[in-house]
């Protein structure tokens, strides 16, 4: 009898532990002018992670560099590529909560040459997230998921098959990408 108990106890504690994961949504988004939406106000990676931390209960959490890029498209891929020839680590804006604190981080940006942009490595480089389930998301304009395999070396986390979402459609057509984060998320 003591057996029994012993083994539905832990089976709650178990499921009740398993109920009180610590959610987060870390991401990197880029207003202003951006490849095929023109001059936007919110960055396509927000508007996914907005919904992506909507649907978990989720805390959000924004990446910022401490050098804001420049605010023309051709300008900021130009000063993005540079960074990434030179292999850069670009100061970040400090953040106001612990990644190391959470279980399960989404982790979102956009696809920039191929890979996602420096402040996210400089923000992986800051933070042990060694051993934390990592789901992957991004915004793109053609690349996919490119980059994405680069995340489990760089932070030795779980890194969960992704989900990859057009720059436009995450802009001009919500309820499509909705559905894109519903069902990657279940």
């Amino acid at each position: 009898m003591k057996k029994i108990t012993l083994i539905l106890l832990s089976l709650l504690l178990g499921v009740s532990m398993a109920a009180e994961k610590k959610i987060l949504v870390v991401y990197y988004s880029r207003a202003d002018e951006n490849y095929s939406v023109g001059n936007i106000s919110k960055g396509n990676t927000e508007i996914i992670a907005e919904m992506i931390a909507k649907k978990t209960g989720g805390t959000l959490l924004h990446v910022e560099p401490a050098k804001e890029y420049p605010k023309g498209y051709d300008d900021c891929i130009n000063v993005a590529k540079k960074e990434l020839a030179q292999d850069a680590r670009p100061a970040i804006k400090p953040v106001n909560v612990n990644p190391e604190k959470f279980d399960e981080i989404y982790v979102g940006y956009p696809v920039w040459w191929g890979e996602m942009p420096m402040p996210m490595f400089t923000f992986f480089e800051k933070y042990n997230l060694k051993g934390k389930t990592i789901h992957p998301f991004v915004t793109h304009e053609g690349s996919g998921l490119s980059g994405v395999l680069r995340l489990k070396k760089v932070t030795g986390a779980n890194v969960t098959p992704g989900l990859a979402i057009y720059g436009h459609v995450a802009q001009n057509d919500r309820d499509k990408a909705q559905k894109e984060v519903d069902k990657w998320v279940k």
